[in-house]
């Protein structure tokens, strides 16, 4: 048994060696959401909170993610969250792909499946009040709703 305790203990030593990549890619304010769709501050404010950890190239890396194996998988969740929705890319996306996003956006949060109730464990502040739910919601409809009506009028 103090063997096995022992080959753990090294085995969690040197995989501190094998740290994640932390660096962020360049800002790119000319294609960031809040930007480019002009976002009242205060829903600014909420996805900043709630969603850009995961969502764009503005991650603040939580202390936790200096400890491997954690920092392996707190690294994976952010390559893959900004796989699926990057609002520090958003305006890349061709504007029916933005729909599609807008569309998401509005479904998990209304399902309250963003934020993931495991960022909660580190992130108390990002969880989102019934209020800065609808807020948001009502948000995205809107930036929907504007993005059909330029799509519409770019035909």
């Amino acid at each position: 048994m103090k063997k096995v305790i022992v080959v753990i203990l090294v085995a969690f030593i040197i995989i501190q060696f094998f740290p994640i990549d932390r660096t962020n890619p360049p800002p790119t304010p000319g294609m960031d959401f809040l930007k480019i769709k002009n976002t009242p501050e205060k829903i600014a404010r909420t996805l900043r909170t709630s969603c850009y950890d995961c969502h764009s190239n503005e991650t603040k890396y939580p202390w936790y993610s200096n400890i491997s194996p954690v920092s392996w998988w707190v690294k994976n969740h952010i390559n893959e969250g900004r796989k699926h929705l990057n609002f520090s890319t958003f305006a890349v996306y061709e504007p029916k792909r933005q729909l599609h996003k807008l569309e998401e956006c509005i479904e998990m949060v209304e399902k309250k499946e963003m934020p993931l109730e495991s960022y909660y464990l580190g992130h108390q502040s990002a969880k989102l009040s019934d209020e800065q739910r609808t807020d948001l919601i009502q948000y995205f409809k809107k930036v929907k709703e504007d993005t059909e009506r330029g799509i519409m009028f770019n035909k």
